[in-house]
């Protein structure tokens, strides 16, 4: 069985730390607004390792992604999120519903740079910020991101793409 890359979001401990004890004000003058709004993959987005004896629970199969919530439950909380950087898809609970969308950026097709915050996916790339629509938010990105139908079934969230 072949493993499926994700990412999902939450700050570390360390970043939050630092970030309450450097005061914006004092980080934005040292080390430019970009700091805020870019994202590592060993910090911000740290991939969390596959669930013991089944893998990741998810499963990418031509056009379709299937992700069985009960092993995935980092998505069971509205504001859950996921990167599956083989499907090149951002997944993210919003209040109880699933939205699904590329996780190709619209400005310069980077596909790997995400975060997540205040009902927004932004872009590390170059800053583009999308709501959980697809809908640009902040540009450079003048283009929406493709959405994805979904559905859910016995726990099995469903993607179509």
């Amino acid at each position: 069985m072949k493993t499926i890359q994700v990412k999902s979001g939450n700050l570390t401990n360390s970043r939050r730390a630092f970030l309450e004890k450097s005061g914006s004000v004092l980080a934005m003058s040292v080390f430019g607004l970009s700091f805020f709004t870019s994202c590592s993959d060993e910090e911000d987005a740290a991939p969390q390792a596959p669930p013991t004896g089944g893998g990741s629970g998810i499963t990418v199969a031509g056009n379709t992604i299937t992700i069985d919530l009960n092993q995935q439950t980092g998505l069971a909380n509205s504001g859950g999120w996921l990167l599956i950087i083989e499907a090149q898809t951002l997944v993210v609970n919003v209040g109880g519903s699933y939205s699904a969308l590329t996780s190709v950026c619209t400005h310069s097709a980077c596909d790997r740079n995400w975060s997540y915050s205040g009902n927004r996916f932004t872009c590390s790339c170059h800053g583009s910020q999308f709501d959980t629509e697809g809908n640009v938010l902040q540009g450079p990105a003048n283009r929406p991101l493709e959405r994805f139908d979904t559905s859910i079934s016995n726990d099995i969230l469903t993607i179509t793409k």
